[in-house]
């Protein structure tokens, strides 16, 4: 098996497997509980909760774990407006951003708020003068994703969130890291964003655990009320396996940044040549200054699902955009956002890599990838 579609979830690493399935034979008490045994099981996952702060650079005390990436888009936005509304209205966002945003925004829209889309460029690179030129003192959030998850292109938070807030102080600005942490460097600090949503099944971990990293100092309603677990954060029994199995792999992905990141800027640039010398008529739509993970490549004469069904016979693995809306029907935001020209939209593939990936699986995928375009363009020709 070949596996290329790793901004859609990643296979979990065996010390992560390792210690959840130790956690939930040996840690099963309630963290909550008074007792020792429940004790115990809560110092493991502050203990999680340090190696998730980490690998971005955070305080310890400004993670709160969640279900993953979704609840915490929606903890911040909920949190924020509800804070801030006494600001204004007006709410800033770009074009290209993950329907966990998109949607919860759309909300708002039937609430008397103003939701602002910035534009972007023909590879997702966010117009920074259109968001300074709209911030003004009804700007009561503004919410960008650091790492888009279609195309790989990086957005530079630290430089806008000092101008916005230069403009305006008291805009809010969440981002969406999803795809950017464990995945190229994090200094939240310097980001000095004032929240930042993160997922475990992304970096080797399991999935239905993540985390929001929410700034020391900054109080919001939560969105999930009950037991008061998670500083009042975020109620609920803890998803004790699930914590430590983030922990772990926020603790490997620190420990193996570097090369691993040396590896997967090498794949990507041979996966590139190799695409250069053996398809022709594509477009790609990922920027030279992206995650080394992520490549959006456009062939034209071809249909994505298609290729995607027929690289699944030889157990190749890809995507035609995200997760979230390939099942779906409707085109995805991230291709009509950038402008692809029509005749190359239809035959859109995401790759993913990841550090398991090698020079010999990318030779088989373009064999194969070579072979089924040739194949998918004549019969489209009839």
């Amino acid at each position: 098996m070949i596996y290329l579609d790793n901004c859609a979830t990643t296979k979990p690493r065996d010390e992560v497997v390792d210690i959840m399935i130790q956690s939930m034979r040996e840690d099963f008490a309630n963290p909550s509980s008074l007792h020792s045994f429940g004790q115990s099981v809560e110092n493991k996952i502050e203990e999680a909760r340090e190696n998730v702060a980490n690998l971005i650079n955070a305080d310890p005390s400004e993670i709160y774990f969640t279900s993953g990436g979704t609840e915490s888009n929606n903890t911040a936005l909920n949190g924020f407006i509800n804070k801030n509304k006494r600001f204004g209205n007006e709410v800033i966002t770009s074009s290209i951003e993950h329907s966990s945003i998109v949607e919860k925004l759309n909300k708002y829209k039937n609430e008397d708020y103003k939701v602002i889309e910035i534009g972007v460029d023909s590879k997702g690179n966010i117009n920074t003068d259109e968001i300074y030129s709209k911030v003004n003192e009804k700007t009561i959030l503004l919410s960008l994703i650091h790492v888009n998850n279609e195309l790989g292109t990086i957005a530079p938070i630290a430089e806008i969130t000092k101008k916005v807030k230069s403009i305006n102080k008291n805009v809010l600005v969440h981002v969406d890291g999803v795809q950017s942490f464990g995945k190229i460097k994090i200094d939240i600090k310097d980001m000095n964003c004032d929240s930042y949503s993160l997922s475990g099944h992304k970096i080797y971990g399991p999935k239905g655990i993540g985390a929001l990293y929410l700034k020391n100092g900054i109080q919001i309603e939560p969105l999930i009320k009950g037991g008061g677990q998670e500083k009042n954060m975020r109620s609920g029994t803890e998803n004790v396996p699930g914590i430590l199995g983030l922990g772990k792999a926020a603790k490997i992905m620190l420990e193996n940044f570097e090369p691993e990141q040396t590896h997967i800027l090498e794949i990507k640039k041979y996966l590139i040549t190799k695409l250069n010398e053996n398809i022709s008529d594509f477009i790609i739509n990922t920027p030279k200054h992206s995650s080394p993970y992520v490549l959006s490549v456009s062939i034209k004469g071809i249909r994505g699902e298609v290729l995607l069904h027929y690289l699944e016979q030889d157990e190749i693995y890809i995507s035609t955009a995200s997760a979230c809306t390939s099942n779906g029907t409707h085109k995805s935001r991230v291709l009509e956002a950038i402008k692809l020209k029509p005749d190359y939209e239809e035959g859109t593939i995401r790759i993913c890599l990841s550090y398991e990936i090698n020079r010999n699986d990318i030779d088989i995928f373009i064999e194969k990838l070579k072979s089924y375009v040739n194949e998918i363009r004549e019969i489209m020709k009839r």
